[in-house]
């Protein structure tokens, strides 16, 4: 029995000396895996591989003996966890001793300590007797970069699992890492050595008196002059050797005695990239840094930080050199000072005045900016540093404008002073007595008004602006102060529409009501009221075209000054009286008049999104009313009245449906609720009991044989329903979609039943899935059928296919793709055809007044590329199949797709279009749609110039030449490039390649030329 057990024993031992003897002398590489897979397994324990391995280990030969330690160190690194402590004793130790060993052993030792360092069973004092034997045994910087690459690993493991036991190596860690470091060259090993160093500082490993050796070793790398290789396999770049250096550098301020003489002289080469790198290290090391490492060397900072603003070429440099001058500014204002030190903060500012000061007041002011610029980044660097420079500055600046006449200067002083006012703003003062503008204010306001009356454009917006800065400022201004403001913004407002001053005293106005509620209800509030009666007075008169534009400036100013909730309850019912003036006759009005206050009123409910209650009181006071004037509007006369139909022209109802949609986007769930339980039962049973002056002559019945008036009406159901949070319910919806679907398909009034398919559409894109939508879906589909058959609806019928499948592919319906080849089977189609294509526009595209985001509409990220994807290959495949007359129909749908599809999603997208047959007749027939694709087009048509097949090549060729049918000025950066890679297949072996090349280049040789 013992002899049999033997037997069994020696079997599987016999295996694993197969195996050694496969990798130690057969230089096969496979038993290695095996081995440590068998190990893992616990067929062998490492034991047994080690006996395994005896005579190998012991070999007099130099490469059997790697070869063998190689093994080994491959099992550890597979089945370092199942070592014991015991184990990784008696493992450190021989490999410390193979340290000594001939240089080939070393890469083999060093893998097998890095599976060392990897063990959880690591007794303490291992880590520190490893890393002793690898500083005093091995000459790091003679190894291959892998086993460099290996030691850093080694050192970082131990870092993260052993730092005490690091830690009482002192400094002799320190010096050691020093050694192992010193002159490596290799990218790949830096990043690791850097973050070493980085870790050694963070973690206050002791540096002992090697600080200045462990920052030199680490900065004669600076600045980073690296650029990879082309296909690094590697992927490291410039930048981040960069930034993990600069994180070196900058992470302790023990090495600043050193760094900032470095610094300055990098800034002060002619070096752009290391003066970039300078600057943005100074930047990063001021919020490490105290007054006592920067004291010495503050004025040679200072001095090449102005030389690089003051003389530089680069944009870069000076936005840099800004950083840096703010950043030491900040540096030296958090520092605690003791009572008897020196305030280094004032004497640089003092410095910085003495230069920059004398520059603000030359008469050429060829140095205000960089001077203005400089002041500017040490004022914002803390409450101290403005308040000094401000307190400064401010005087000298207010005397200069006056100095000057030139509108041209005094715009110039005013932008500066506009750039000292802002930074004000960053800090607070609990007593605000001690605000350093509290002494100018008089003088800023009456330099602000000066402004804002000067004839020149350019300084009344700067004094906008200005104005704007002062009264964000709490408590500055006073209340004649903005008595005064108020009176300017308003003779701003009405001045030429749309002119730059006009756009900015709107924006100014609206800024400031929100700050300032009281002052504008008092001042402004009343005057555009007058106004308005004034406008209206005019418009009733039929008044010369001026007039008109002070009443639409009128309009406009009243929506710009509704911030706030207490002015919209002043302004909002003054918009509304105005249309009811309409309404009753009072005015001789048109459409445009109406559009302008809509538009006022869409403005109004854009800016009460911002806070519920305004929101609310907008809704519930606007549309009311609005509902009630259509309603009115749509009502039969004896008498028809031209004013009251304005009301029910497209346009008219269009900017009403925009100030509806508006209004209702941002309600609460809650107030939407209330508000659907009013707005749908008045289209449905006629119920106006909810609306103001109700007192109509008839019902309104848009549904149920309404005149065309009312079924008009549709359009602002649709505004308000497709507009509602997808959470809340409609009353009565299935009677409400089964009228609309009625309605979709009515041919007397083309505008009601394109607003009842849009609101249909609407509603189903909202609806949740289940057995409801799917039966809304079949009197759709069977609608569409019907009407689509032939007689009077064919119209009305193919206008709900489009929007119900825009409603179903936005939101990734299984049905959409049905509807979809529904509408390209309409692409044959002699009278629809033409509509279809331009459908695909409209599938692709964003609308405004439904199936929106903002109107709550379920719209899925990347609905293009998916439909792209689904319905490309079919259009391609029916333009090939399609008779002569009925290709530009594909084209055109084609072309649509293509112009609504992201560029960089075209791009690898594009091999889907199949052949190039394709795209060529696409260039002819669609060329201003093809022309926003240039850059990707050429680029593949070059490419595909060269392939191996001759039918590519002379495709390609063909697409090249008609290329040169798109718009000239956006071929002409291209023409020397492609003029280039045309001469290649000019001499391509097949004649009809070279023939095509001939056409190709010709034509691309007489572009842009004369009478080309």
């Amino acid at each position: 029995m013992a002899a049999a057990a033997a037997v069994e024993a020696a079997a599987p031992m016999g295996a694993l000396w197969g195996l050694v003897h496969d990798f130690v002398v057969g230089q096969q590489e496979g038993p290695a895996d095996q081995v440590a897979a068998d190990v893992k397994s616990g067929n062998y324990t490492v034991l047994q591989v080690v006996e395994a391995l005896g005579s190998s280990l012991e070999n007099p030969e130099p490469r059997t003996r790697a070869r063998a330690i190689q093994l080994l160190s491959q099992v550890l690194l597979h089945c370092h966890t199942l070592l014991l402590e015991k184990e990784v004793v008696h493992l450190i130790l021989f490999y410390e001793n193979r340290l000594k060993d001939h240089h080939l052993v070393i890469p083999s030792v060093l893998q097998g300590l890095k599976a060392l360092s990897l063990c959880v069973a690591l007794p303490p004092g291992l880590a520190v007797s490893v890393l002793k034997a690898i500083f005093q045994e091995v000459h790091v910087q003679s190894l291959p970069q892998v086993d460099r690459h290996t030691v850093y690993n080694i050192i970082t493991n131990f870092m993260r699992t052993r730092e005490e036991e690091l830690k009482s190596l002192g400094a002799d860690f320190t010096f050691g890492f020093i050694q192992v470091m010193d002159g490596e060259k290799d990218p790949r090993n830096l990043l690791v050595a850097f973050r070493i160093v980085h870790d050694l500082i963070s973690r206050d490993y002791s540096l002992g008196p090697f600080v200045e050796e462990l920052f030199e070793v680490t900065s004669c790398y600076f600045p980073i002059d690296f650029t990879p290789p082309p296909n690094d396999p590697h992927g490291i770049q410039r930048e981040d050797l960069i930034l993990s250096l600069r994180a070196v550098l900058a992470s302790t301020p023990r090495f600043a005695e050193f760094l900032l003489p470095l610094l300055i002289e990098k800034v002060d080469s002619e070096v752009l990239s290391a003066k970039l790198d300078s600057l943005q290290t100074l930047n990063a090391c001021c919020a490490v840094y105290g007054q006592k490492e920067l004291k010495d060397f503050l004025p040679s900072l200072w001095a090449s930080i102005r030389r690089e603003v003051f003389q530089t070429a680069s944009e870069r440099v000076e936005a840099e050199g800004l950083a840096a001058l703010h950043s030491l500014t900040a540096c030296l204002s958090r520092s605690v000072l003791r009572a008897d030190a020196e305030d280094l903060l004032d004497s640089f500012l003092s410095n910085i005045l003495q230069d920059c000061r004398h520059h603000l007041c030359e008469p050429d002011m060829k140095l205000v900016w960089p001077s203005a610029k400089l002041l500017q980044a040490a004022a914002g660097a803390s409450a101290r540093a403005c308040d000094s420079v401000t307190s400064n500055v401010l005087p000298l600046l207010l005397e200069q404008f006056h100095k000057h006449s030139q509108s041209s200067q005094r715009r110039t002083i005013l932008e500066m002073l506009l750039g000292f006012l802002k930074l004000q703003q960053k800090w607070s003062y609990e007593d605000k007595d001690q605000r350093p503008l509290n002494g100018f204010k008089d003088q800023l306001c009456s330099l602000v008004f000066m402004a804002l009356t000067d004839p020149s454009t350019q300084l009344q917006l700067v004094g906008i602006r200005t104005l704007t800065v002062l009264g964000a400022q709490p408590d500055l201004l006073s209340y004649e102060d903005l008595e005064l403001a108020v009176g300017h913004l308003y003779r701003l407002s009405f001045l030429k529409e749309d002119s730059q001053s006009w756009v900015a005293a709107l924006e100014a106005s609206g800024t400031l009501a929100a700050l300032y509620p009281v002052a504008f209800s008092s001042h402004l509030v009343p005057k555009l009221a007058e106004e308005l009666r004034v406008g209206e007075s005019n418009l009733t008169n039929g008044d010369e075209p001026t007039q008109c534009s002070r009443h639409l400036c009128c309009l406009q100013a009243l929506s710009a000054v509704s911030t706030h909730p207490s002015i919209v309850k002043e302004t909002l019912p003054l918009l509304l009286q105005h249309l009811w003036q309409v309404n009753r006759g009072n005015m001789v009005a048109q459409s445009s008049d109406v559009i302008a206050v809509c538009q006022s009123l869409r403005q109004m409910a854009e800016k009460c999104q911002q806070d519920p209650e305004s929101c609310w009181y907008f809704h519930q006071t606007a549309i009311p009313c609005l509902l009630a004037l259509a309603v009115q509007a749509s009502m039969p006369e004896k008498e028809p009245s031209v004013l009251r139909k304005v009301l029910l022209e497209d346009e008219v109802l269009a900017a009403m449906v925009s100030v509806i949609g508006t209004a209702t986007t941002h309600l609460s769930p809650e107030l939407a609720a209330q508000s659907v339980t009013h707005i749908v039962p008045l289209f449905l049973d006629g119920n106006v009991s909810f609306l103001p002056e109700n007192s109509f002559p008839s019902r309104f019945q848009p549904f149920q044989d309404g005149s065309s008036g009312q079924r008009r009406l549709i359009a602002l159901l649709m505004a308000f329903v497709c507009s509602l949070p997808r959470n809340v319910e409609i009353p009565q919806l299935n009677q409400l979609m089964r009228e609309l679907l009625e309605l979709s398909c009515c041919h007397s009034c083309p505008f009601s039943s394109t607003a009842a398919a849009k609101c249909f559409a609407g509603l189903l894109n909202k609806h949740p899935a289940g057995q409801q939508l799917d039966e809304f879906l079949q009197l759709a589909v069977d609608k569409v059928e019907a009407g689509l058959g032939s007689g009077p609806c064919r119209s009305q019928a193919f206008t709900l296919l489009l929007w119900v499948t825009k409603a179903l592919v936005l939101r990734y319906h299984p049905l959409s793709s049905c509807l979809t080849a529904r509408l390209m089977g309409l692409l044959s189609d002699p009278e629809l055809g033409p509509a279809a294509a331009d459908g695909f526009s409209l599938l692709m595209s964003d609308c405004t007044d439904v199936l929106t985001r903002a109107g709550h509409a379920e719209v899925r990220i990347m609905f293009r590329q998916r439909f792209f994807t689904d319905n490309v290959p079919a259009l391609v495949q029916g333009f090939h199949a399609a008779p002569q007359d009925v290709k530009p129909n594909y084209l055109k749908g084609l072309s649509h797709v293509l112009n609504r599809l992201p560029k960089p999603v075209l791009l690898p997208e594009l091999p889907t279009l199949s052949t190039l047959s394709c795209l060529q007749p696409l260039l002819l027939e669609a060329p201003q749609v093809m022309s926003l694709h240039v850059d990707t087009l050429v680029t593949k048509f070059l490419n595909l110039s060269s392939s191996p097949s001759m039918a590519v090549r002379i495709a390609a060729l063909q697409c090249m030449h008609a290329l040169t049918r798109l718009p000239t000025p956006v071929l002409l950066p291209y023409k020397p490039q492609v003029i280039r890679a045309l001469a290649k297949p000019l001499d391509d072996k097949k004649r009809l390649v070279r023939k095509e090349a001939v056409s190709a280049r010709g034509e691309w040789f007489l572009l842009g030329s004369p009478g080309s």
